[in-house]
């Protein structure tokens, strides 16, 4: 299995939207909001994951709600969570990605009868990223990263 991290300018979001038909491509703006951007390309784009980075200021949750409601907008099948403690927030995504009642409790965060509806149509792989790509038992690792003039590709397997 190969994915592709594609950070991109907004500017060249057009051509990002081509790539997701050639390649498995991680939609990752640097400078605009990438699920905006992603939401905003939606004509255009092919199967797909956005890349997000969590933080204080952006938490897993509001990054699952986020992804709940891309996945009503665009083909998305991965999310990848990059931080620090990625693993913990990728958790607390793949726990709101349900339409039950999340009761959970982590280093990151504590839930007690949350709702995140609608659960996405299509099942979604939600990887963590700290340094190594990861999903369930699925270790991808960094295999080339290229500049394009469309952005760079980061390139993992």
């Amino acid at each position: 299995m190969e994915l592709v991290r594609l950070a991109f300018p907004f500017e060249q979001g057009s051509s990002a939207a081509w790539l997701t038909h050639k390649l498995s491509v991680l939609l990752h703006c640097t400078t605009a909001d990438t699920v905006i951007v992603a939401a905003s390309l939606a004509e255009d784009l092919h199967e797909c994951g956005v890349w997000l980075v969590v933080s204080s200021d952006y938490s897993a949750q509001i990054a699952a709600r986020d992804v709940k409601t891309l996945a009503t907008v665009i083909p998305l099948r991965h999310v990848v969570i990059e931080s620090p403690t990625a693993l913990e927030h990728a958790e607390v995504v793949r726990a709101l990605l349900s339409e039950a009642p999340v009761n959970f409790s982590n280093g990151v965060a504590t839930l007690r009868d949350a709702y995140n509806r609608p659960a996405p149509r299509s099942p979604l792989t939600v990887w963590s990223y700290d340094g190594t790509l990861r999903s369930d038992d699925i270790t991808l690792t960094l295999t080339n990263a290229e500049t394009t003039g469309v952005g760079e590709l980061t390139f993992f397997s």
